[in-house]
């Protein structure tokens, strides 16, 4: 008798339509803000609601008492990479990226699991969960729980909570004039996505990727205690652009960039001038195109770069000139040693110049 012949294990990204924070699966900026579009007078106050929905921020604030807030957030999408351990510490990663942000620290973890179970080997989902809990072990936290369904294509992330003092919280809104931008890790992560789907990225360039994508944003916490620091977010699926928009928009001032100054995963430029982008970096320039001033010196592949999607990106942090050696100081003695002064916000209208 003829052994019978089993289909070939498909790997996780060719079940994904796209990937990532925003390598494909997150809506336009655009789109988004239309669909959150709410009349005002149905909305309800609540006093102790610190952060909503009102100015793009990264995870909602509820305060419990004088002293704590706690922080609430959710983040899931589609594989970036094939590697099951590794997609699932990346998702975990992006999704505490946003209780940093606010300058919280993680306190628990409930996984959101959507995986096509009749395709996908039963071990292979086994090490998704187990990248997960890797990266909450790492942040001290359990995965407490959670909720899984069977769906077509795989996806994994987190709603994950936090605890933040509510006169220590970071919204993206509070950027004042003459504030430095800081990012704290090198971009190129959505080009790198795009290259690796392409089987053009090198094992060298595959090493980068991750070890950027699974670094925890832990500074985030100690960064919001610090005199001087006046806003904070993290550069995802929208681009560096974006989320710099984002955080002009909340202060009601513009922004300028020193594209000479940003740092760049190995091969990311090389990937980028050679015409591999997302499809989300083109959507996300349509979005926001028309408020973004690019100097006619910068390269072809600037706008490409500057709008490409970040998957568990960088603390962007706008904060006094004098402390800004003290938030470098901070970043660089948790290991991120490409973090840089990249800007300043400006005064006049929410628009960003790059030069």
């Amino acid at each position: 008798m003829e052994p019978i012949a089993h289909a070939a294990v498909p790997t996780l990204t060719s079940l994904a339509h796209g990937g990532g924070c925003g390598c494909g699966c997150k809506i336009a900026p655009g789109v988004l803000a239309d669909l959150l579009k709410r009349d005002a007078r149905v909305a309800r106050p609540f006093a102790d609601l610190l952060v909503g929905t009102e100015t793009a921020d990264d995870a909602a604030v509820y305060r419990l008492n004088d002293r704590q807030a706690i922080v609430a957030t959710t983040d899931f999408f589609m594989p970036i990479v094939d590697d099951p351990f590794d997609f699932g510490r990346i998702a975990a990663t992006n999704a505490l990226s946003d209780v940093y942000a606010m300058g919280g620290t993680p306190i628990l973890a409930l996984a959101i699991v959507g995986m096509p179970v009749n395709v996908l080997p039963h071990a292979t989902i086994a090490r998704i969960l187990e990248g997960g809990e890797a990266v909450c072990a790492d942040a001290g936290i359990p995965v407490a729980g959670g909720h899984s369904i069977d769906s077509v294509e795989p996806i994994y992330g987190l709603a994950a909570l936090g605890l933040v003092d509510p006169d220590r919280v970071m919204r993206n809104s509070g950027a004042l004039a003459g504030d430095v931008l800081i990012l704290g890790k090198p971009l190129g992560v959505g080009i790198l996505s795009a290259a690796f789907k392409k089987q053009r990225l090198d094992d060298a360039g595959y090493r980068a990727l991750i070890a950027t994508t699974t670094r925890l944003n832990r500074p985030g916490a100690a960064l919001a205690t610090l005199d001087g620091v006046h806003a904070m977010t993290d550069v995802t699926g929208f681009g560096l652009l974006g989320h710099t928009l984002e955080m002009c928009r909340g202060a009601k001032l513009g922004a300028s960039i020193d594209y000479a100054a940003l740092r760049w995963i190995d091969g990311a430029v090389a990937h980028a001038d050679a015409g591999i982008l997302t499809g989300a970096s083109t959507r996300n320039w349509a979005s926001y195109g028309d408020a973004v001033d690019l100097a006619a010196s910068l390269p072809r592949s600037a706008q490409t770069l500057l709008t490409d999607p970040q998957t568990s990106g960088g603390l962007l942090v706008a904060c006094d000139r004098h402390a800004a050696e003290r938030v470098l100081e901070v970043l660089r003695g948790e290991g991120f040693g490409d973090a840089a002064v990249i800007g300043a916000i400006t005064d006049g209208p929410p628009r960003i110049h790059v030069r």
